[in-house]
């Protein structure tokens, strides 16, 4: 079965050539999509449902570079206990207690919103960075679960660390292989100052067993940089450069702010890649990311501050602006680059086959040659009109289409009160 796209103006996601023509959208995780000059010609038995796109842009779906599900439910949350002074107590008082918090229920319905903002805001791909000290073991497949019941595609790892003991790490770990068994994931760590050598050691080795890759945050605040100086003798990526980190063509480096240049010969030289997150970082305060010296292989993020990937393409834009080497093709080519990543390693759920129509209406004309000027100054998430995941319906209309979302979203509620009392 099939859904047919009339009178759709289709915008190449690599060409950003546009084209006037129907579109035949196979369902299935590797469909395919068909470009038909005459509806009336498709037989009317493989068309399941007909969108007019009269007026409509069409374009491939975004992806989500770098998330943490496990943030869904802060959004309005008490103040700490303390007033933090630096980024080691950011994650001190708010996110490792917030971790340590999250029970079934909370990581559940966290994923359920987290995979319904993705949606509406035009993403049916997500690589997420999960962490649950106090609920490790099924965890993955909970937040799996629920993204494929809304109808977005991911690629899941649990952030593995020794800050709350080896024996967690170890679940860490075990959690890891058992999901890596069964679906597509990754090889999460935090950072270098929480995991030892021999966690470091295990986690690589764990990623050539089942031939995935790391995903772990590096550099992203300078405490990382001088603790792992004292505490093995080396810099982030350096040591991460001699237990094989960077050797895996999967493997994720997340932020990458305080690297020096020899760092960013490495990264550049390597098959991994870099993840940028602006906006999070300039919360944090941490600094501001720059690409200088570290190649092409640059995608982006939201860290768990929200699930709108034109946002964090325009965050990228301008404040790279003073801080970055970055203009309007490098910005587009970031925000597009997880889709080079997924496809070149071979990942499912990124075909053809996932489509953003967009009802932008806007004062000036819109082509091939100034597209890049309203994908920066114009384009947003409020004109995602209708999602297309697999070949299937997930938005119409800006509705939800697979789960109720209304439901969900007050039994989130609920779980967040929770979350907020055992704060």
């Amino acid at each position: 079965m099939a859904i047919l796209l009339k009178n759709a103006t289709f915008v190449d996601w690599q060409t950003l050539d546009f084209k006037s023509t129907n579109i035949l959208v196979e369902e299935g995780i590797d469909g395919k999509i068909q470009f038909v000059r005459n509806s009336e010609q498709v037989e009317k038995n493989k068309i399941k449902q007909t969108i007019d796109c009269t007026g409509k842009m069409v374009t491939k779906s975004f992806a989500v570079g770098h998330h943490h599900v496990y943030s869904a439910l802060a959004k309005g949350m008490p103040a700490p206990k303390k007033s933090p002074e630096n980024f080691y107590e950011i994650l001190q008082y708010i996110w490792w207690n917030i971790d340590k918090c999250l029970d079934k229920e909370m990581i559940e319905f966290s994923a359920y919103a987290t995979a319904i903002a993705c949606a509406k805001a035009g993403a049916t791909f997500a690589i997420d960075h999960h962490a649950s000290p106090n609920f490790i073991k099924g965890s993955l497949n909970v937040i799996a679960d629920a993204f494929e019941k809304v109808g977005v595609n991911h690629l899941l790892c649990y952030e593995i660390t020794d800050r709350d003991g080896l024996d967690k790490a170890q679940q860490g770990l075990d959690e890891t292989e058992d999901y890596l068994k069964k679906r597509q994931g990754l090889v999460g760590l935090h950072a270098s100052f929480t995991v030892g050598d021999d966690t470091l050691k295990k986690a690589v080795e764990l990623a050539r067993k089942y031939d995935s890759g790391l995903h772990v945050h590096a550099a992203e605040d300078l405490y990382d940089q001088t603790f792992t100086l004292e505490k093995y003798g080396k810099r982030v990526v350096e040591r991460f450069l001699e237990a094989g980190v960077l050797s895996l063509s999967k493997t994720i480096l997340v932020h990458c702010l305080h690297l020096d240049a020899l760092e960013r010969e490495f990264i550049k030289k390597s098959v991994c890649w870099v993840v940028e997150n602006m906006e999070s970082n300039l919360n944090n305060n941490v600094g501001y990311f720059s690409g200088k010296g570290l190649g092409e292989k640059i995608m982006l993020g939201t860290d768990g501050m929200h699930s709108d990937m034109l946002q964090s393409a325009k965050a990228a834009f301008f404040v790279g602006q003073r801080h970055d080497i970055i203009d309007y093709p490098s910005s587009y080519k970031r925000f597009r680059n997880v889709h080079h990543y997924l496809n070149s390693n071979g990942f499912k759920g990124d075909g053809d086959n996932n489509l953003v129509i967009l009802d932008y209406k806007t004062a000036t004309e819109i082509n091939q040659n100034n597209f890049l000027g309203h994908f920066i100054f114009g384009l947003n998430s409020n004109h995602v009109n209708d999602v297309i995941s697999n070949g299937k319906l997930v938005v119409k209309d800006r509705k939800i289409m697979m789960v109720d979302e209304v439901a969900i979203l007050v039994e989130a509620q609920k779980h967040g009160k929770r979350l907020w009392r055992k704060l």
